[in-house]
């Protein structure tokens, strides 16, 4: 074994380069099952940030199923997301260069199903018994006019396109997502919120009936408002319909039956998450009365299997502590994974015994686990007598060591959102530093999400104040404990979270450094 070089903190040489960072690594997507076969989207930076949709079969074999150059991905509400659907073989999905509808058959090339305007679609459902999919669709056909949001129908076929027949289902409000059919097709669930909210401040569920002719009939409001968020409206196998509501101050699972709804497992956990796409979930049915959930508790997630009928949830161990869009079927379970040693994943989770199979890593880069600085989740003291979150990363390298009582310089990062978090998941990007010399600590401000409503909510109307205070107040708590060097830290961030640090290093005095990624610098040209 070699003896470690004694170097200052910042000075390690490390085979964690920025070559290695961001080679041979992909987005994951959405994963979705279909009969026995799996399918998943994966951004690929290699083909120019094209969007492909990959089928997995039984045997294990994956081939990509979307030809070059369709790319799978809308622009609705910008950020996208829910850009396909799979049923029984055929594929639809938006192709970004266009924002067209396509139907994609097996052994045949894509074909159209929506007009050539300026129209955007997304989070689609198959209503088999029409014989068409209902969707988000975004009318960017009028140039001086917002952009309209509505619930539509489209003919599967593309047989309503040229005579521009889609059926409008639901109009009226700014924004629309998640429609769910009632699994015999008579009942349609939606969301609904209006500006200036974001879904995650206030959203309403809606539910319809569906007339003979396809229209729908009999709406009403059952869940959300202006201060209550609804996340993901979803039906039983039985027909009864479920979803995730923050009326308590926490994202919880609740059942909505002879028209009033019963929470299913109340606690102080966050059973949902702001959506900032389509197409998100944190639970799936795997039969009746089972559904198969994630939760986030202080900032790590877990899985878990809910008795629908009981109340009773059951953790499920897994080795992860990210963990989302679980799909269950048949004694699986497929969801995305991550932890503080290995990198984004799709798997696949055999209920019965436990054994876990990876479908699909978001890097195929090795890393020797001596190189890796494992997340340290931490609390600290904040202004108003509160408390913060984030994760402490210590310098780590076996090559190295520092000088006898030298202390590390500290990296702030200051995540995006800003309604958004990070997580203890591995990220190379950490990596780099640490195993440099540099220690890292990444924030979960007040404002960030997976610490209920009251924690999300003390970013309203402080922003550049609040997440200023708790990336400082973290820096200084880990110099107050000796673990850092109070007179070197440095604070980083992109988008929102470089809006962070701009404040940071404009308007207080603690930081020696800062580097903000593409981030916000004007806030009022940016509310306009």
């Amino acid at each position: 074994m070699t003896t470690p070089r004694v170097e200052p903190y910042g000075s390690w040489k490390s085979p964690i380069t920025s070559d290695v960072i961001v080679s041979a690594t992909i987005g994951l997507g959405t994963i979705a099952l279909d009969g026995q076969d799996i399918y998943w989207s994966e951004l690929r930076p290699s083909e120019g940030g094209r969007n492909v949709i990959v089928r997995r079969t039984p045997d294990g074999q994956s081939t990509d199923v979307l030809p070059a150059p369709f790319n799978a991905r809308t622009r609705v509400h910008e950020y996208g997301g829910g850009s396909y659907v799979v049923h029984d073989g055929t594929i639809y999905f938006s192709n970004f260069a266009d924002q067209r509808l396509y139907r994609l058959v097996p052994g045949s090339a894509p074909q159209p199903i929506t007009p050539a305007e300026q129209l955007r679609y997304a989070d689609a459902v198959i209503d088999r018994q029409r014989n068409r999919l209902i969707c988000v669709r975004e009318d960017h056909t009028v140039a001086d006019r917002e952009a309209v949001n509505t619930l539509v129908s489209c003919a599967l076929d593309g047989s309503d396109q040229a005579q521009k027949t889609q059926q409008v289902l639901v109009s009226g409000n700014d924004f629309y997502a998640t429609p769910r059919l009632s699994p015999d097709g008579t009942q349609l669930a939606w969301l609904t919120w209006h500006h200036p909210n974001m879904p995650w401040d206030g959203s309403e569920l809606w539910l319809g009936e569906l007339g003979t002719d396809g229209s729908l009939l009999h709406e009403k409001h059952i869940a959300g408002g202006s201060n209550e968020s609804i996340f993901q409206p979803e039906w039983s196998p039985a027909g009864v319909l479920h979803f995730v509501s923050d009326r308590t101050g926490w994202w919880n699972l609740y059942r909505w039956r002879d028209e009033s709804a019963t929470p299913l497992c109340p606690m102080e956990a966050e059973f949902g998450m702001p959506q900032w796409v389509f197409g998100m979930s944190t639970y799936s049915f795997a039969s009746s009365n089972e559904i198969i959930c994630t939760y986030m508790q202080r900032g790590i997630c877990s899985l878990a299997s809910l008795d629908t009928t009981t109340g009773k949830l059951k953790p499920i161990e897994t080795p992860y502590t990210t963990i989302g869009s679980p799909v269950a079927a048949k004694g699986r379970v497929l969801f995305g994974s991550g932890s503080p040693t290995e990198a984004a994943a799709f798997v696949q989770f055999d209920m019965a015994t436990g054994h876990i199979e990876v479908l699909r890593r978001s890097s195929e880069i090795t890393i020797d686990s001596a190189y890796i600085s494992i997340a340290e989740p931490i609390e600290f003291p904040t202004e108003g007598g509160l408390t913060a979150h984030g994760f402490f990363y210590p310098p780590r390298n076996p090559d190295y060591a520092a000088p006898e009582g030298e202390l590390p310089p500290l990296l702030v990062n200051s995540h995006g959102g800003p309604t958004s978090a990070t997580n203890s998941m591995l990220k190379l990007g950490i990596q780099y530093w640490t195993s440099r010399g540099i220690a890292v600590l990444d924030v979960n401000y007040g404002g960030s999400t997976g610490y209920g409503r009251a924690y999300r909510e003390r970013l309203t109307g402080q922003w550049g104040i609040v997440d200023v205070d708790d990336c400082i107040n973290g820096a200084q708590y880990l110099a107050e404990r000796g673990m850092v060097d109070g007179q070197r830290l440095m604070i980083a961030g992109g988008s929102a979270g470089g809006y962070t640090t701009l404040c940071a290093i404009t308007f207080r005095d603690v930081f020696k450094a800062g580097a903000s990624h593409f981030g916000v610098s004007d806030v009022e040209a940016l509310a306009k």
